[in-house]
């Protein structure tokens, strides 16, 4: 960031990623290990991105209470190696994540782990939204609505990543259970203003986040807000605040 942030009519902040665009080709650079935080407030429905290098933090804030944030992780040196639901749920034996949970790549590698977490369970069955699920779900007349496959679109465009590198994600804050003949629902929330959940990198990963922009179902309490994204990254005491590549919001 640099110290300095534009915002722009809609409220969206825009600021150094630390991307080399090459060729009008984004290359995704980690930032070296300074030590330090720096934090986002991500306006409701808006995309956010972060390279967090390994042994780095990212804290996800639930500023009001029942907002969804959809996420996705991927090595950042190689966008092949991604999250992998499957894995995730099968390791641990639960469809649920909380503290201890690691996120799983493809590989079966590690991502991220939960380190600590005030609201006690996230989905990983959910899915994000999409203009196609919202006319299936909810009618025709949705088609226009925003959605969460837009925001990572948008964002994971700017590293080269399309449609084909979607996976199913995670939604922190998303309450979906699963009763005990399979069935299941998106309901009220269990999250409250100020939750948090926080997650070490086991690697140096990308973060793909869309502050979910739902409007038909209770994920986001009909209403959606904002959310804060702090990230911490490892460094040696003493070290000034620096900003992760990567961090925006567009």
């Amino acid at each position: 960031m640099n110290g300095q942030n534009v915002t722009d009519d809609r409220g969206r902040t825009d600021d150094a990623d630390g991307a080399d665009r090459t060729g009008g080709q984004d290359r995704i650079e980690c930032p070296s290990p300074r030590g330090g935080a720096t934090s986002v407030t991500v306006p409701a429905r808006a995309p956010w991105s972060a390279v967090i290098p390994a042994g780095g933090h990212l804290t996800i804030t639930d500023l009001h209470g029942n907002q969804a944030v959809d996420f996705l992780v991927y090595d950042a040196h190689d966008t092949a190696v991604r999250y992998s639901a499957p894995d995730t749920v099968q390791a641990q034996g639960n469809l649920f994540l909380t503290t201890g949970s690691v996120l799983l790549s493809n590989e079966h590698t590690p991502l991220m782990t939960v380190v600590a977490d005030t609201c006690g369970r996230h989905d990983t069955i959910g899915g994000a939204c999409s203009k196609e699920s919202n006319t299936l779900r909810y009618g025709h007349h949705t088609w226009s609505q925003h959605a969460c496959v837009d925001n990572f679109l948008s964002e994971g465009a700017r590293y080269g990543l399309g449609k084909r590198d979607l996976v199913s994600n995670v939604n922190w804050y998303m309450n979906v259970p699963v009763e005990e003949d399979g069935t299941l629902g998106i309901v009220d929330g269990i999250s409250a203003p100020g939750l948090e959940v926080e997650l070490r990198a086991e690697t140096d990963v990308l973060v793909l986040v869309s502050n979910c922009p739902q409007i038909n179902n209770p994920c986001n309490g009909f209403d959606p807000t904002p959310v804060l994204m702090t990230v911490r990254t490892p460094g040696r005491a003493g070290d000034t605040v620096g900003a992760p590549s990567g961090e925006a919001v567009r």
